[in-house]
């Protein structure tokens, strides 16, 4: 590493405290805390304010407190990349589904030559974990089989307490590429449902560029919602309302009608849906919403007198 880089990266672990608090959480430095622990430790590092776990008011607190205090393990199968294929074809239909090529233990199993000149390759268990070739004869193997090891190596659960990803079995799969026609880019639809109820949709453009994932946030009736979450700036300019937006709707209210919360991920390609993943802690929980009154706003819809300690 250059030196000019080493000073950058060791002022920003000294000046940062959400730097400083992800390069601990890498290196272990929290792995003796419980999980109430953990994040009473690092919430107010990410967020700006203290986690109140007894009386939770903002959506991202009570997040942390669904972590703590709910789990139910088809929450474990629902957040597997492969398991959860066969949760979505039950619930919903397997014309949802994103086809899957191939599912092995081990990066030296890929049997590249055996898979079609588009793919993408995802482990199971965790998020980043990803390989999206769109050329195989330009794809550089060996790197795509590092990327994916250090991954599998992983324990995601570790990193900000998302207990379902603790007994994830770690795999890998290779899925169908997905593209709209004449274009590279695929519009992620990411519907948050609370008690089995779909209130926001956030589109999410730009993934893997250069410039960084944007986030627009639109309410039930498509209106923009003026939020910025994180580090994911919304576009200046709109999004109209998706051809599929009512099917989205249904399809979200099937999938998480038995869960306090749960994210949807969709993908439109030619008038036709695709669910991409399910999540039950966008951002772990730990990704500022600017203002924070649209954070106290989201929390108003989860409402945790009725959920069951588990």
């Amino acid at each position: 590493m250059k030196l000019s880089k080493l000073c950058k990266v060791g002022m920003s672990f000294l000046t940062k405290p959400y730097y400083r608090t992800r390069v601990l959480i890498k290196l272990g430095y929290y792995d003796s805390l419980s999980d109430e622990e953990f994040l009473k430790k690092v919430f107010p590092k990410y967020m700006g304010y203290p986690l109140d776990l007894e009386n939770p008011k903002t959506f991202s607190e009570k997040l942390q407190w669904l972590k703590v205090n709910y789990r139910d393990p088809i929450q474990t199968v629902m957040v597997d990349k492969h398991e959860a294929k066969n949760f979505i074809a039950q619930r919903v239909g397997e014309q949802y589904i994103i086809r899957t090529l191939a599912v092995w233990d081990s990066v030296e199993d890929i049997d590249f030559d055996a898979l079609p000149n588009q793919f993408v390759l995802k482990c199971t268990h965790d998020s980043g974990g990803i390989v999206i070739c769109k050329d195989k004869s330009s794809l550089d193997r060996e790197a795509a089989k590092a990327k994916l090891s250090a991954s599998l190596q992983r324990d995601y659960s570790r990193i900000a307490r998302e207990w379902p990803y603790k007994e994830v079995p770690r795999r890998i799969i290779a899925e169908e590429y997905l593209s709209e026609l004449g274009s590279n880019e695929i519009l992620d639809y990411k519907m948050y449902c609370f008690h089995g109820e779909p209130k926001m949709t956030v589109v999410c453009s730009d993934r893997f560029s250069k410039t960084g994932t944007r986030m627009n946030f639109y309410d039930i009736d498509w209106k923009p919602m003026g939020i910025h979450f994180g580090h994911y700036p919304p576009l200046p300019t709109e999004f109209p309302r998706p051809e599929t937006y009512d099917e989205m709707l249904r399809l979200a209210t099937e999938l998480s009608k038995d869960c306090p919360f749960l994210r949807v991920d969709f993908y439109e390609i030619k008038r036709r849906l695709y669910i991409g993943e399910l999540t039950f802690f966008p951002g772990a929980g730990l990704e500022q919403f600017r203002p924070i009154s649209k954070d106290y706003e989201l929390g108003e819809w989860l409402h945790l007198e009725t959920v069951h300690r588990s």
